[in-house]
Formats: structure tokens, sequence, C-alpha cells
């Protein structure tokens, strides 16, 4: 029962977020920064999986997900780190790829009366190692949800990737993290002349 009055909630918070942010009026500087989330949430998966599978001997959370490893979680966070401030120090690049990609009109947008600037490398780090850490109890509440319904997959509309949910699971945790922290990436990285 607790399955079908939680997953509305959590099906519900994450990407109205999404969509707020990218009403930012700096619309290259949220397209940036949901750009950076996507990118150190998949990156910090990846990470995980590659060294969990490599080096993984403890059980995370054996009773939700037993394949989840303390050593997988460990290189999520520090690959999506290390993801997160490369990014971050390339931010007027990825602003400008975005311009030429024919994300947005004109090259004005970037530029109307502000330039794009690398944060500080630590608040970059901080930065990933929040969304990393939601992303990842964003995948363990989806899989105790799954659990608790007592099935292996959240549907069958992409076989052999657990469902849509599993797709999507970590973002919905993240997207917030983002929200809390535009206003003091907003600063850090907007210079006006």
């Amino acid at each position: 029962m607790q399955e079908l009055l939680f997953g509305p909630l959590l099906l519900t918070w994450g990407p109205p977020v999404l969509a707020f942010i990218k009403q930012h009026p700096w619309q290259v500087f949220a397209a940036v920064l949901v750009f950076v989330l996507l990118i150190a949430v998949w990156s910090g998966d990846i990470f995980a999986y590659y060294a969990g599978r490599a080096f993984g001997k403890h059980r995370l959370a054996e009773a939700i997900s037993p394949k989840k490893t303390w050593e997988g979680a460990i290189a999520s966070v520090a690959g999506a780190v290390v993801v997160t401030v490369l990014l971050f120090h390339n931010i007027h690049y990825i602003g400008n790829a975005l311009v030429r990609l024919g994300s947005f009109t004109s090259q004005s947008v970037l530029y109307p009366d502000a330039k794009l600037y690398a944060p500080p490398w630590w608040l970059a780090a901080i930065f990933g190692v929040c969304v990393n850490i939601a992303a990842q109890l964003g995948d363990l509440v989806e899989s105790a949800l799954k659990r608790g319904a007592g099935v292996k997959d959240s549907g069958g509309i992409l076989p052999g990737h657990g469902g849509m949910l599993d797709r999507i699971d970590a973002l919905l945790f993240a997207a917030p993290v983002l929200w809390f922290f535009q206003s003091v990436l907003y600063k850090a990285i907007i210079v006006k002349p």
C-alpha cells in the first residue's frame, strides 16, 4: 500500500524542479546546470558499476539491492566529483557549445550583459558530492519500493533495464539538490561586467 502512496509523490517532485530551473531568466545558465546534473548522475552510475564489479566486496544494502557495494558507492562519489569539477571548470565552453548546437537562438542569449565563469573548485566538488549522494539514495529508495511491491522491474517499457523508473530514479532525488544549489551557483558562475 505504501508503494501506491509513495510512487506518485516520488514522480511529482523531481521533474517539476527541473522545469522550474529551466525557467531561470538566464537560459544558458539553467541549461548548463541541467546538463552538469545529468552528466554527474550518469557518470556516478558508471563509476559505481565498474568499480563495484571490479573491487566490490562489502555489501551496501543487501536487503534492498544485493549487488550494490560500498566500494561502488565510494567510486561513484569520487567519479561524480571529478566529472563535476571538470564540467564546471569548462562551463564557458559548454555554454558556447549549447548555443552552437542550436539549443538557443543566438550567441546574444549567452552574453546579454554577463558572462559564465567557473565556480571555485571546492563549490563544484561539494555540488558533485551532494548530487551523487542524493542520486544514490534515489536508486536505493526505488529498489526498496520494488522489493516492497515484490517485483523485479518497475515496468516493461525498457526490457533489461529494470523499467522506466530505474532510468530516472537517481534524477528524481538529485534534481532538488540542483534547485537548492541554483542560487549559490548563479552568484559564483554569472559575473556581470
